[in-house]
C-alpha cells in the first residue's frame, strides 16, 4: 500500500460529453486520465481524484453567481490553488489553448496581505473552475479580513 503524504480530495462531477471532458481536461488542463468506462473517466487533477460522470444534458445543473470584486463568480466551481510562478505558466497555457475565460486573470487585494491571483474557466459543459495563487499561502485561512 502506498503511503500518501497530504490528503487528496475526489470529486465527481455531472459532464454531458465524455470526449469533449477528456479534450478539455487533458489537452488544455493538462491532466492524465485514468481508469474509465462508458459513463465516466477518471483525471489525475493536479494530484487529485476528478471523475467526470456523463449526464443527460437537461440534468446538468446551472450555475448561479455572487457578486465578488465587481465580478459575477459562479457559485458552483472548483479548481486549485498554484504556487505563484506555476500560476503565472499556467495562465500562459490557458491562453496558448486561447481557451476562454469566463473572469479574466486579474489580482484580488493588490499590495495587501492576502494577495491572490485568480481566474475562472468554463468546460465544455459548462462547469466552472477557478485558478487562483497567493502571494503568501500563509494568508489562505486567515480570517483578519481588515488587515488582509
Amino acid at each position: 500500500m502506498s503511503k500518501v503524504s497530504q490528503p487528496r480530495f475526489h470529486l465527481a462531477f455531472p459532464v454531458t460529453d465524455l470526449e469533449q471532458a477528456r479534450s478539455f481536461y487533458c489537452d488544455v488542463i493538462g491532466c492524465s486520465a485514468g481508469r474509465e468506462s462508458d459513463r465516466w473517466i477518471d483525471f489525475d487533477f493536479f494530484g487529485h481524484q476528478l471523475v467526470a460522470h456523463l449526464v443527460d444534458p437537461a440534468d446538468h445543473p446551472s450555475a448561479a453567481t455572487n457578486a465578488v470584486d465587481g465580478h459575477a463568480v459562479p457559485a458552483s466551481h472548483f479548481g486549485v490553488i498554484l504556487d505563484w510562478s506555476q500560476h503565472e505558466i499556467f495562465v500562459a497555457r490557458l491562453e496558448a489553448a486561447a481557451v476562454e475565460f469566463v473572469i479574466k486573470p486579474y489580482l484580488r487585494f493588490e499590495g495587501r496581505k492576502g494577495e491572490q491571483a485568480t481566474l475562472f474557466v468554463r468546460d465544455p459543459s459548462d462547469n466552472y473552475l477557478e485558478f487562483k495563487a497567493f502571494r503568501d499561502i500563509d494568508m489562505l485561512f486567515n480570517k483578519d479580513i481588515e488587515n488582509y
